[in-house]
């Protein structure tokens, strides 16, 4: 396994974790962001509040552990996330959104943010927003697998993606054991999400991403005290992207355009049901060297 540390960074007030893209490895399969937010607990405060901000040539997928979180599009869309659904907003040439924590809550939140590159031929289509109110999920002895991306053992996600992909969120018990079969030709990571487990016998734990390769057929986890695992994975991205602020493309050109339509009230529509200003774009700097295409 390869160990990649994760950075802590700040949403506002958000503390996150973000555990891609890295130096090391930029994408994992098509997955090319993953930020861990919570858990927190709050009472008058509203943790997540993300105005209206521009998207192109990604989908977005917001996967809660704990807590509410209200999607707002600029397609019109409107849902509330809870644990156990899945939100998958398909940004095509463009889209704009927002996120928050809705009036009424829990008064808790935990979840995870993650980002799927759209390959070439599908990064310029429509825009559109799916919201799947319960992902299936499979009972085993030692715990449940939550399945909110491609498929696993038979149970099959709802939500549609472009690259074959695997999003998985494992829950297992206390001083149990769990094996699952994996495709030996996606590239496959872990990130431990609460409690403790082990990787094949390796303990590991939330400051890290644990980047399992290719060319596995299984992998096998155990827990002592109970823990939350997230499983992503997919094929090696053949192509490759550049990414800045919220934008995904193939050149400093693309992003730039997306920009400065963004800063002019072009392309992207308005987040009409959120109550705020939206967000600027941030000063355009040098971008990083793009991943390697695999």
């Amino acid at each position: 396994m390869l160990v990649l540390p994760v950075h802590e960074t700040h949403l506002g007030t958000l503390k996150i974790l973000r555990a891609l893209p890295v130096r090391q490895k930029r994408l994992v399969g098509p997955w090319c962001f993953l930020d861990r937010f919570g858990p927190l607990s709050f009472s008058d405060a509203k943790p997540m509040d993300v105005a209206p901000h521009p998207h192109i040539g990604m989908q977005t997928v917001s996967w809660l552990l704990q807590g509410e979180i209200v999607h707002k599009d600029s397609l019109g869309s409107e849902a509330l996330l809870r644990p156990g659904g899945v939100n998958v907003m398909t940004s095509g040439g463009a889209i704009a959104h927002s996120e928050e924590t809705p009036p009424k809550n829990s008064g808790v939140l935990s979840g995870v943010q993650l980002w799927v590159a759209l390959p070439d031929a599908d990064r310029h289509g429509p825009a559109s927003f799916q919201h799947v109110d319960e992902v299936p999920t499979l009972e085993q002895n030692s715990g449940t697998v939550s399945v909110f991306a491609g498929s696993m053992l038979g149970c099959l996600s709802a939500a549609q993606h472009f690259s074959p992909i695997l999003g998985l969120d494992i829950a297992l018990q206390a001083n149990a054991r769990l094996e699952l079969p994996l495709d030996p030709s996606f590239e496959h990571a872990v990130l431990l999400l609460t409690g403790d487990a082990e990787i094949d016998g390796q303990p590991i734990d939330t400051m890290n991403l644990w980047y399992l390769g290719m060319n596995r057929l299984r992998v096998e986890f155990e827990s002592s005290n109970g823990s939350r695992v997230l499983l992503i994975g997919g094929p090696p991205f053949p192509e490759q992207i550049l990414m800045w602020w919220n934008f995904v493309a193939r050149t400093p050109e693309e992003i730039a355009a997306a920009r400065s339509d963004w800063q002019n009230h072009r392309r992207f529509g308005e987040v009409a049901a959120y109550r705020g200003p939206r967000l600027d774009a941030p000063p355009l700097q040098r971008f990083a060297a793009p991943n390697p295409a695999s």
